[in-house]
């Protein structure tokens, strides 16, 4: 595949990212800035909170979006033609003290202060509570090898690089309120402002009016908390904007292009809009994508800890699974459970797995083609995923867990896929070795517990005995499709009375598995060994 070969393909096809970056094309038809700077996209972070699946999300699809984009322009990752800035907005004044950080007295006495002038609860050296949790990000980014430049909103505007912008939101600052004020309430209306006073006596972010005195210099005027009436600058670090309005003027200074944000900030995204085109700039692209949901329907809340971290996803199942479950339509809500993991491991691979085989059209609708090149991976002109293939399904490993009981561990599963898998050693097989410890984990924790053993009807104990007859003399080596097919026929064989083949696999995952589902039957006796299988068999005729 030649690089006019992708960028043609990329230019006409249906994925989600690409229908993205197609309106970024439009923006930019000559595929750079006017000025030839990289076209910028963005991801914001709140940091009075720790990095989350949302936040894994956001940055991930953002990323899809730009990788899509250097596919329609013909770039390649180090040619610098895009960039992501992860964008922290430390200057926020603490609401409300988080219920899962330390030292809580500690941050009650620094409420409404910027979080990038709070003492770290965490006591980790940090200078600041921002810091810490800004640290905690970039490691977050790190770990799944995010391509992003940091910036952090207390730096610009210590520094002075937000002054400029700063300076602009007050010469419009009436028309920032005409903007602002028809949305608010007639109570908050009353104490509105674009721009928010850090005060000189407190250090805390003041919600009260502010009269601009010199836009030019940067000078205002507002009532203290004390009640004296201060003359300040807003220049170097002593003011922040609203969130809307800093929105907008983040999007005007750094000449953001490209930012995605949820369903939740869809009138925020709006105001912004509308609040960036006053002040001179241009509203970005950008999605509105829908929020997770728990296994109930419900939105996903911090509070009622309802949701599913990401911890929790990587310790049952595979980083690139969870890509892959975050990939289809973000447009429409997901649910985010424990229970959508094993199918989303398999899922993932069996995608994989055509990738190689694929005329390009259908690669570039691959999830997986999108994944692979997400954090600089393969290039047009390699040969995507070539021979990627997973020798045992996350379902089969689940089931052969499953049966192997309180006895299972890490060296126990391995013997069992030497049954099965050439080459059986974790040291060749990596990926699947982190399967095989995700596993362990879900069986343990979900499988386990609803395991049951039912007891085998009359005519499914006739059938239970066919199919022993048929394994007493079958060779142990005998691939799993061939064993399949003995399978089907005993199932199929009027005198056992099943009227579909359906009842037949019922039965066998219910009285040998313990459950309602399972695997492919002629895999699992493979993979589980004849001998082994015909145990399992006794067992149940003994119930």
């Amino acid at each position: 595949m030649s690089m006019n070969d992708l960028i043609a393909a990329a230019r006409v096809n249906k994925a989600w990212p690409f229908q993205e970056a197609q309106r970024l094309l439009k923006r930019y038809p000559e595929g750079t800035k006017p000025d030839g700077s990289p076209v910028l996209f963005e991801t914001g972070y709140g940091p009075s909170g720790l990095p989350h699946i949302g936040t894994f999300q956001e940055v991930l699809r953002t990323t899809l979006v730009r990788r899509a984009y250097e596919a329609l322009i013909g770039a390649r990752p180090e040619d610098g033609k895009t960039r992501l800035v992860a964008f922290s907005d430390d200057m926020d004044g603490l609401r409300k003290v988080p219920d899962n950080v330390p030292n809580q007295a500690l941050l009650t006495q620094h409420l409404g202060m910027p979080l990038s002038r709070i003492p770290d609860p965490f006591e980790k050296g940090h200078e600041s509570f921002a810091a810490h949790n800004n640290a905690m990000l970039r490691a977050f980014l790190d770990r799944f090898g995010f391509d992003y430049e940091f910036v952090a909103s207390n730096d610009m505007y210590n520094s002075g690089r937000f002054d400029p912008a700063l300076k602009q939101v007050l010469r419009h600052n009436q028309d920032i309120l005409d903007i602002m004020l028809p949305t608010l309430r007639e109570e908050r209306r009353r104490t509105y402002s674009p721009i928010l006073p850090i005060s000189p006596s407190t250090g805390r972010v003041l919600q009260v009016p502010v009269e601009v005195v010199d836009a030019d210099t940067g000078l205002i005027r507002f009532e203290d908390e004390d009640g004296s009436t201060i003359e300040q600058s807003v220049l170097g670090g002593m003011a922040k904007l609203q969130w809307k309005v800093d929105w907008a003027m983040r999007w005007y200074a750094l000449g953001v292009d490209y930012e995605m944000y949820g369903k939740d900030l869809t009138d925020s995204g709006v105001q912004s809009g509308k609040i960036v085109e006053v002040l001179g700039g241009r509203k970005p692209e950008g999605l509105i994508y829908e929020l997770f949901l728990d296994a109930n329907g419900e939105k996903i809340s911090k509070s009622k800890g309802n949701g599913l971290t990401i911890e929790e996803w990587l310790t049952y199942g595979s980083e690139e699974s969870l890509g892959f479950y975050i990939f289809p339509n973000p447009k429409s809500a997901k649910q985010l459970h424990v229970g959508v993991i094993p199918r989303a491991v398999d899922d993932y691979w069996q995608f994989r797995e055509r990738l190689a085989e694929q005329d390009l059209d259908k690669q570039l609708g691959n999830p997986v083609w999108h994944l692979l090149r997400a954090n600089g991976g393969w290039q047009a002109e390699e040969a995507p995923g070539a021979g990627d293939t997973l020798p045992v399904t996350y379902g089969l490993l689940l089931n052969l867990v499953g049966v192997l009981g309180a006895e299972a561990d890490r060296d126990s599963v391995w013997s069992y896929l030497g049954n099965y898998v050439a080459d059986a050693d974790p040291a060749k097989h990596p990926e699947l070795d982190v399967l095989v410890t995700t596993a362990l984990a879900y069986n343990r924790d979900f499988v386990a517990p609803t395991l049951n053993k039912r007891a085998p009807k009359e005519n499914e104990r006739e059938a239970l005995r066919a199919l022993d007859c048929a394994l007493s003399i079958m060779n142990p080596e005998t691939p799993g499709e061939d064993i399949q097919t003995i399978v089907y026929e005993i199932g199929k064989r009027e005198e056992f009375g099943f009227e579909n083949l359906r009842d037949w696999f019922k039965c066998l995952y219910e009285t040998l598995l313990g459950s309602e589902q399972g695997p492919r039957m002629g895999s699992f006796i493979a993979l589980y060994g004849v001998e082994n299988s015909r145990k399992l068999i006794a067992e149940a005729l003994e119930r």
